[in-house]
């Protein structure tokens, strides 16, 4: 990670103890397990495929499931979203999203009470269905059994789509010829001043 990125992100992750009553200090810095985390993840190796250069691989993989139970992840992509839709010239919060859906085959060890078969592409597994904004940013994902209908996979994006100070209401918009839903959501702001 560069300096510059550092800088943007240095202040994202939570010091410490996630429950925020102090504890020891860290024993290595949050710098080196974010760059311990983001090896692995551009690399797509195991944890501990990972040089001696970084902490162990169980302390990297503990502080990685911490943050992930405290949303840091999600506060960091949330942070940089905003950070690329004003260079872009748009407001922060986004004003509409698109919502489409893709059905995928699973691994072997996806159970088979989690797949589902989808009869409009004759596929069986997994159904993930995406909202991004008018630029493309991820928003939200749902995975859910391929069985599910796209409309209905739509309707628990809105909870993860939340955004801060509105709401959203979910509209269905028009249906591709392969089947998948493109949904508008459309953003209303609660408290307009």
């Amino acid at each position: 990670m560069t300096d510059a990125e550092w800088t943007i992100l240095e202040r994202l992750p939570p010091p410490g103890s996630s429950k925020g009553k102090g504890g020891r200090p860290e024993k290595y810095p949050r710098l080196l397990v974010l760059d311990a985390v983001f090896y692995v993840v551009r690399g797509g190796i195991a944890l501990r495929q990972m040089p001696n250069d970084f902490p162990p691989e169980k302390t990297i993989y503990a502080i990685f499931h911490r943050w992930a139970k405290a949303a840091v992840w999600q506060h960091i992509h949330d942070a940089l979203r905003d950070r690329v839709r004003v260079r872009a010239g748009r407001k922060p919060l986004p004003a509409a999203a698109i919502i489409d859906s893709q059905t995928v085959r699973g691994a072997d060890t996806v159970p088979n009470s989690s797949a589902g078969y989808d009869a409009g592409k004759k596929t069986k597994d997994r159904k993930r269905h995406i909202a991004t904004d008018t630029l493309g940013l991820l928003l939200g994902v749902a995975v859910t059994s391929a069985a599910v209908q796209d409309r209905d996979g739509a309707y628990p994006l809105p909870s993860i789509v939340w955004l801060p100070g509105g709401g959203w209401s979910c509209r269905e918009g028009s249906r591709s010829g392969s089947g998948s839903i493109a949904a508008t959501l459309m953003y209303r702001r609660e408290f307009r001043k």
